[in-house]
């Protein structure tokens, strides 16, 4: 049965050290486990803060980076190194500070990539990239030890935004036509995906997240409000700062 935790810290800043802090463990123990960790990455300021915290801290080089595989939990469908890219974000923020495996760095196909500007193709590309990382037992995924999310003010996550049709998925993933949040094209991993994950973190900060997290953690419904849809397998935890978890009832908060 999954746990879920509420965690709040007094600011962004601590909260984007002490995300940082919890994923250099979580990777360490998933390479004890399994010699491997994968880790889905998510864009978005706190994100980028996260990043760039996991590159300055002393204890990163506890992880074998050279046996972590990433990828990418959406991406905008625009051309290769485009600074609206989440891929590019991520590079410049921590990729590149780190002696990855090139071979093991799983970007979203980009618009100028093999499949042209065609969503669906790339999303049915990044589909099969999963399904040959699957781990034994599973046809379509890889063992993913965490999934990073940020939340939208709408409450979304990823791409899947409230009452699209991505919601309703049950394709790893998605092409996103019509985003209300541009760009308007995108490509995304679904609930079936994100859900299979060993663990799932929605990271928020600011005071314009606090109605989509307080209703989330209320028992919003999932397509109305995507992020009250995801859950890990083993352990769900909500990362916020204050001001992102003012809505969430005081029982429910673990304030550091």
């Amino acid at each position: 049965m999954s746990e879920t935790s509420v965690v709040v810290h007094a600011s962004p800043q601590l909260l984007a050290e002490a995300v940082a802090a919890r994923l250099l463990v979580r990777l360490v123990d998933a390479q004890a486990a399994r010699g491997i960790a994968d880790l889905v990455l998510t864009g978005g300021r706190i994100a980028e803060a996260v990043y760039r915290a996991v590159a300055a801290s002393p204890a990163r080089d506890a992880v074998d980076w050279s046996r972590v595989d990433l990828w990418w939990g959406d991406e905008r469908f625009l051309p290769s190194g485009h600074p609206d890219r989440n891929e590019v974000q991520a590079r410049a923020a921590l990729i590149d500070a780190l002696p990855l495996d090139p071979a093991r760095i799983h970007p979203v196909p980009p618009s100028d990539g093999p499949d042209g500007d065609d969503p669906e193709a790339a999303a049915a590309r990044y589909a099969r990239a999963l399904a040959e990382a699957a781990r034994p037992g599973s046809e379509r995924l890889p063992h993913l030890d965490v999934v990073l999310l940020g939340i939208g003010e709408d409450g979304h996550v990823a791409s899947i935004f409230p009452e699209h049709p991505a919601a309703y998925e049950t394709r790893t993933v998605a092409a996103v036509r019509g985003s209300p949040k541009p760009p308007p094209v995108r490509v995304t991993l679904t609930f079936p995906a994100i859900n299979a994950a060993e663990e799932v973190w929605l990271i928020a900060a600011g005071p314009d997240k606090a109605t989509a997290v307080g209703m989330a953690l209320a028992g919003a419904g999932p397509v109305q409000l995507p992020a009250a849809g995801v859950a890990g397998v083993s352990r769900t935890l909500w990362l916020l700062d204050r001001e992102a978890a003012a809505r969430v009832a005081p029982g429910v908060r673990s304030v550091r």
